[in-house]
């Protein structure tokens, strides 16, 4: 039998930068034929990001990664990839994909986000009718655990809603985007909190709690811009939109019970027989298409968990190649303080996000590295799994090639730049990351 490889963490290996080959493929290949169809020979109908499937560029990227290394035979290899998708935080993280996907289809197909849209829009004043977007796409978003999902509900909404002449369009859009971000930030069920919460090991309640103290300022501080502007405007003509309260009452119930620290798996579970009985209560389910929506939800997961255990086996390969202890030399080299760790966590976040324009994929590369900065730092894990997830929903509602801007800039009518100057919220939580980085005053690591 072959001798197993040490694993046993970044420090036991010796810097090697060319173990980040993997990486510079995946970016060059991805990003690259992303930027060329994109802007450089853009194809009609078609987002130049996802033309080259990022599965399809992780896969080269592992096979480069299992090329390198000679010294480690292919069974050997094959060991340390199994040790990278079998830690415990990424199985779990795998399961709670699935759970996550066939919620948000069940209650999708419920009518819940649709109602609670609807409900929470004819409880709100016409001359606040912009915040209104902000907060209600906050909340639903943080439901739905997507904020994708969000800004599909609500910019046609939105785009209705500028067309009375007392908003403009894309502040309107704007509005809903920021707030449909700041909710996927915060949310118990995001893809996002999964990952980085998963790969740091940290309760989702504590990362919560950090998150919260982040970004609740920046939303503050959002609301009040948004409501300043919408009183210089008249009132927004707001059509009556109907719901139901029985379809929007499981979101309701499922945020509370995630607040209050139930484990999301049970959480999960509760939401999905909440919304059955809902959407039979009120017709909008019956035996086909509930479980027809669930199996659509958990289908659409499937690219996310193949990404993750793709990304998993190439940073194994990565660190036990010497790749890991390469970027913390380099970053050991300009920094030997835990503001400075923080900072690197923040900037190699926001790359990866632009590099792959997924916030999830961005933190599932991100995470393995950032979690050796997080022990060489001495930095709580939940403070790298919050900076993790801020940090790539900031890049994320910004960059114009990004899902988010791509779907609301196509349901508006707007083009993505129109809307990127009134994208408050992203801005001001750069600030408030900026200064909680720069406040920390907690020692260092002895």
């Amino acid at each position: 039998m072959n001798e197993k490889p040490n694993t046993n963490g970044a420090g036991a290996k010796a810097p090697n930068g060319r173990a980040l080959l993997p990486i510079a493929v995946f970016l060059v290949l991805y990003l690259g034929t992303g930027i060329y169809f994109e802007y450089i020979r853009p194809i009609e109908g078609q987002m130049g990001f996802y033309i080259m499937s990022v599965v399809v560029a992780f896969l080269l990227a592992l096979i480069v990664a299992f090329v390198q290394n000679p010294s480690l035979d292919f069974d050997q290899k094959i060991h340390v990839c199994a040790q990278g998708i079998g830690d415990d935080n990424i199985t779990i993280m795998l399961f709670i994909f699935l759970l996550a996907g066939a919620f948000s289809g069940i209650a999708k197909q419920a009518g819940g986000a649709q109602s609670t849209a609807n409900m929470m829009l004819s409880f709100i004043p016409k001359a606040f009718v912009v915040p209104g977007l902000f907060v209600i796409g906050s909340f639903i978003s943080m439901a739905m655990g997507t904020s994708v999902g969000t800004i599909s509900v609500l910019v046609p909404i939105a785009a209705e809603i500028a067309s009375s002449g007392a908003a403009s369009g894309p502040l309107c859009v704007a509005s809903v985007v920021g707030g449909a971000m700041f909710g996927d930030n915060l949310s118990f069920i995001s893809d996002t909190t999964i990952a980085a919460t998963k790969t740091q090991g940290v309760l989702m309640k504590d990362k919560f709690r950090e998150n919260f103290l982040i970004a609740l300022p920046a939303a503050l501080a959002t609301i009040i811009l948004l409501a300043l502007i919408s009183m210089g405007s008249g009132k927004a003509e707001v059509a009556q939109y109907e719901y139901s309260v029985v379809q929007a009452a499981p979101y309701f119930i499922v945020i509370i019970l995630a607040v209050v620290g139930i484990n999301v798996f049970i959480v999960l579970g509760v939401g999905i027989v909440l919304f059955l009985i809902a959407g039979a209560f009120t017709g909008t389910l019956d035996y086909v298409s509930a479980f027809t929506a669930m199996g659509n939800g958990t289908n659409g997961m499937f690219e996310t968990m193949i990404v993750t255990i793709l990304v998993a086996s190439i940073g194994a390969l990565i660190r036990e190649n010497g790749g890991f202890e390469a970027i913390l030399e380099f970053i050991r080299k300009r920094t030997t303080s835990r503001r400075g760790g923080m900072i690197g966590i923040c900037f190699l976040t926001a790359a990866m996000d632009i590099a792959t324009a997924n916030n999830t994929v961005a933190i599932v590369m991100a995470a393995p590295i950032a979690r050796t900065i997080t022990e060489e730092y001495g930095i709580e894990p939940r403070k790298t799994a919050s900076l993790l997830d801020t940090c790539s929903c900031i890049m994320q509602g910004i960059i114009p090639y990004g899902a988010q801007l791509l779907i609301a800039a196509g349901l508006s009518g707007l083009g993505a730049m129109q809307i990127i100057p009134f994208l408050f919220y992203p801005y001001m939580l750069a600030v408030c990351v900026a200064v909680s980085v720069m406040m920390d005053g907690k020692k260092e690591k002895a």
